[in-house]
């Protein structure tokens, strides 16, 4: 079977002769094709899941803004980190509710590739982001007396603002390396949305070294800020243990209850989609991991952050009324 070289750049691609057929410039994104009965059903719930989402992240977004108990570097973490939330899953999730409804699924490849590339650059500021948001649990546990000078407001806005930033130049490259493999004459997407190893499947001849390249990108944007979230979290129970009242350590350990629930939810799929070997067998497992990492977990970030902690729940006790007056 012929390749066909998609590129993101006109040059490099191969001169088409009237021998061959043009090269692809469109993908198709097979989503939930194979149970398409329940495309309206489907539909349903994901609409509702987005409105969710947008509900709850803003919601924390504006309580942590304006309850002025709430002013803390803590916080200030959780309003990006609800941010991002909010821009993450707004990476996929319209595309995937349009799919749905005409039930066609084609997509340019520009298109594609700024999905993905987004989509990446997101996930990649979302790790950092759950990096920065222990080691602030650990500084103001381990080192209350300190805090203030250590998590200054310019400090926590150049954190902030380092977890938006990094993650672009690595992830663009990755898209860039992605969309200038030749790919088979088979354009059609085994997945919702534009990711690595779905596209990796779609790729002719030898991709070894492109696999290569994804898992190192993966070890340093996923496996070293988790271990960074592990030492911390280490540092953070030699330090809660340390503690004479047994009110202390509760107090202390409900803080970082919620931060740890996430980092479980979203490094727990996502290191199983990213880390594990590439196969045709898992596709619908792949598809239901992705499904967790990008969308569940953004619907129940809110959720665990309200419940679990007291400061966000007496916040909403006061906000929710006003809202309803208003």
């Amino acid at each position: 079977m012929q390749s066909r070289q998609v590129s993101l750049w006109g040059e490099n691609q191969p001169e088409v002769t009237e021998a061959n057929s043009t090269a692809v410039t469109e993908f198709v994104l097979l989503g939930f094709t194979d149970i398409s009965r329940l495309h309206g059903f489907l539909f349903g719930i994901f609409l509702v899941i987005y409105v969710i989402i947008l509900l709850g992240n803003g919601t924390i977004i504006v309580v942590t803004r304006l309850e002025p108990a709430l002013q803390t570097p803590m916080y200030f973490f959780l309003s990006h980190f609800s941010f991002l939330e909010i821009c993450y899953v707004s990476s996929t999730l319209p595309r995937m509710l349009m799919d749905l409804w005409t039930q066609k699924g084609t997509i340019s490849l520009y298109a594609c590739a700024t999905q993905m590339c987004f989509f990446l650059m997101l996930g990649a500021t979302e790790c950092f982001l759950l990096a920065v948001m222990a080691y602030d649990r650990y500084v103001a546990i381990g080192h209350p007396l300190k805090y203030p000078l250590l998590m200054s407001p310019k400090v926590y806005t150049q954190l902030v603002a380092a977890c938006w930033v990094s993650g672009i130049p690595v992830q663009v490259g990755q898209t860039i390396q992605i969309f200038s493999l030749p790919f088979c004459d088979s354009h059609q997407i085994d997945h919702f949305f534009c990711d690595i190893p779905p596209m990796l499947k779609l790729a002719c001849g030898d991709v070894f070294v492109n696999e290569l390249v994804v898992l190192v990108f993966a070890l340093l944007i996923v496996a070293l800020p988790f271990l960074c979230i592990l030492v911390s979290y280490v540092r953070i129970i030699a330090a809660v243990l340390k503690l004479s009242s047994n009110t202390g350590r509760s107090k202390a350990f409900s803080t970082c209850s919620s931060h740890l629930m996430v980092v479980c939810l979203f490094y727990g799929s996502a290191s199983v989609t990213y880390l594990k070997p590439k196969s045709n067998q898992y596709a619908g497992t792949d598809k239901l991991l992705s499904l967790f990492y990008t969308i569940l977990t953004p619907m129940f970030n809110p959720m665990i952050y309200s419940l679990r902690n007291k400061d966000v729940t007496q916040a909403l006790r006061k906000f929710l009324p006003k809202l309803a007056v208003w």
